[in-house]
């Protein structure tokens, strides 16, 4: 019988363990398949809701306040920047006892409680979600924010952020303006350039667990946009010369128990705004403790009767329309009938008397500025009023600014041949009138006021100059020069209305006036004198005008005095050589 021989085991096939291999791990796939439809498709919708409702309350979005650009005067003085603060805010999930809280924070952050209360109160966010952050206030002073963060309070947050800050207080207040809470510009210079001074905010959003507030999970959910500082203004304005301006217009103001006053000062020869001055002003840093019309600045927003200021456009144009010459004269007792009204002269002039052209300018008077209207025509008379820049606003910086108007010759009633060549039938502001002077000062040559000199940029601190000033020709350079001339009767003949505007070591030009103001279409019972001249007249390098309405008094009497400080200010400023030839003798009558 033969042996059975037992054959070895056969050793396992490698073909066969991989394909066994394969097999196996292509069914575990298809398990985590089937089990990822299973939990994304097969769950209840609820189930699904449920998932993203809690990843919304871990995530949490805080705004990051961009740096807001600076006021800056011409020489780069601070007028306007921000500082570092406090910024406080709230997760009203985290918050136990808003009613507590509230207690604690409302006195010293000044919000009411019932305010503070509503807002960290647990509630829903506009686009859906619960809320995780509110702000309570915004520019807390750090050290407020400190106190703040010692209380310790779960889920109250103290972060940094910016606050508005005023330097001068009440300086050049009514033209820069200023800022709400959340530092956005409300008025003013601040609010007219509020898009390029706030920058653009940033946003931070992150994943939070159940720790402190604003505090990210490590490794979770988080995207920052950085936020983009905002650009600085340089203005024209001379933070010195601006200083001098306001303290005179508000002492004369206060003198004169004036209820507004205004004063502008412009560089003839570029039409920047060297200063701009109102009456009253207020505080900029406490802004609400004053009311709106404590806020107007005066020269861009009153409008009013130009009153006999308005003659040197009429002059100057009869002038350049070779209608006049400086030696030409005109009679003009004793007075004028024009659509039922009566015009006649404060200096009564008797039956037939011929008065000069400066004697007119001189003792202003409204008969021979009519009677030379007349030569010009109502067309021509609304051509020129135009090319001073009447009717229409400056624009040079000012949010707001009125347009004033001026009649078309359609218009004209029967006695407007005789309000309009003197200024009483014309709406204009106090910077609208002092253009147009600059226009006599710089050879005829009008150049458009304006107070912004350059931008700064926020991000890399390159310098781009201010947009361009319009300019065009409305007097010849000899007209220009004939009519200054014979406006410095108006300050050197004793007789003359602007004789207190004088300034010592200086020639001077310029000429008075006394209108209304207009309110809501209505003209007011009080006076609005002004005075606007121009030195060294000779060679003009500053035109200032000023303003202020009383219950009695003219221009001559109110707006030239102040004048003649803040010119003669101007002139030591910026060290311009007295005139080294004297005014010429002027006759008023022939």
């Amino acid at each position: 019988m033969r042996a059975v021989v037992a054959e070895p085991p056969k050793l396992a096939n490698s073909t066969r363990r991989l394909r066994l291999g394969t097999v196996l791990a292509l069914s575990l796939f298809v398990m985590i398949g089937v089990r990822l439809v299973v939990l994304q498709v097969a769950s209840s919708p609820g189930d699904a809701a449920r998932l993203i409702k809690l990843r919304e309350q871990r995530i949490t979005e805080v705004t990051l306040p961009a740096p807001r650009g600076s006021i800056l005067d011409r020489d780069g003085t601070v007028l306007a920047h921000s500082v570092e603060a406090r910024y406080v805010g709230a997760d009203p999930v985290l918050v136990k006892d808003p009613a507590a809280a509230a207690a604690q924070l409302s006195p010293l952050l000044g919000v009411p409680q019932s305010k503070l209360i509503e807002k960290m109160t647990r509630h829903k966010r506009p686009g859906g979600g619960e809320s995780r952050f509110e702000f309570l206030a915004q520019g807390v002073d750090i050290s407020i924010g400190d106190r703040i963060s010692k209380l310790d309070i779960k889920g109250i947050v103290v972060k940094r952020d910016e606050r508005r800050d005023v330097p001068g207080a009440d300086l050049a207040a009514n033209l820069i303006g200023w800022t709400g809470a959340d530092n956005s510009g409300l008025e003013g210079l601040e609010a007219r350039y509020d898009s390029l001074l706030r920058g653009t905010a940033g946003t931070q959003e992150f994943e939070i667990g159940k720790g402190d507030l604003n505090t990210p999970i490590p490794g979770g959910y988080q995207r920052y946009v950085e936020p983009q500082p905002g650009t600085s203004l340089q203005l024209t304005i001379d933070a010195d010369l601006q200083y001098e301006v306001q303290r005179i217009l508000c002492e004369q103001a206060t003198d004169w128990k004036a209820t507004i006053a205004g004063a502008v000062v412009l560089d003839v020869k570029t039409g920047e705004v060297l200063a701009q001055a109102s009456c009253p002003t207020y505080n900029a840093a406490k802004p609400l403790d004053y009311s709106p019309s404590d806020r107007e600045d005066v020269p861009s927003a009153i409008v009013a009767d130009p009153g006999s200021i308005h003659k040197a456009f009429v002059i100057g144009a009869a002038l350049q329309e070779g209608l006049i010459t400086p030696d030409s004269t005109v009679t003009v007792g004793p007075a004028l009938e024009r659509g039922g009204y009566r015009f006649q002269d404060s200096h009564m002039q008797p039956k037939g008397t011929k008065m000069t052209i400066p004697g007119i300018l001189a003792l202003s008077s409204n008969v021979g500025t009519i009677l030379i209207g007349d030569k010009l025509g109502k067309q021509k008379v609304y051509e020129y009023q135009q090319k001073f820049g009447l009717g229409k606003a400056t624009n040079e910086g000012m949010m707001g600014e009125a347009t004033g108007k001026i009649l078309t010759p359609d218009e004209w009633s029967g006695s407007a041949s005789g309000s309009v060549p003197i200024g009483m039938s014309v709406d204009a502001t106090l910077i609208q009138m002092a253009a147009g002077y600059a226009a006599i000062a710089n050879d005829g040559t009008y150049i458009q006021p304006h107070l912004i000199k350059a931008m700064i940029s926020g991000k890399n601190g390159k310098v781009t100059a201010g947009p361009t000033a319009e300019s065009r020709q409305v007097l010849r350079p000899d007209v220009a020069s004939e009519l200054r001339t014979m406006m410095e009767a108006v300050v050197d003949e004793k007789d003359a209305t602007g004789t207190q505007a004088a300034v010592t070591g200086y020639r001077v030009a310029g000429k008075t006036g006394t209108g209304k103001r207009l309110i809501d279409g209505q003209y007011t019972s009080s006076n609005y004198g002004s005075f606007i001249g121009m030195a060294p007249a000779e060679n003009p390098r500053f035109v200032i005008a000023v303003s202020a309405e009383v219950a009695h008094g003219t221009g001559g009497d109110v707006a030239a005095p102040a004048f003649s400080k803040m010119m003669s200010f101007a002139l030591l400023h910026y060290r311009v050589p007295p005139s080294s030839t004297k005014a010429p003798k002027f006759r008023i009558h022939p």
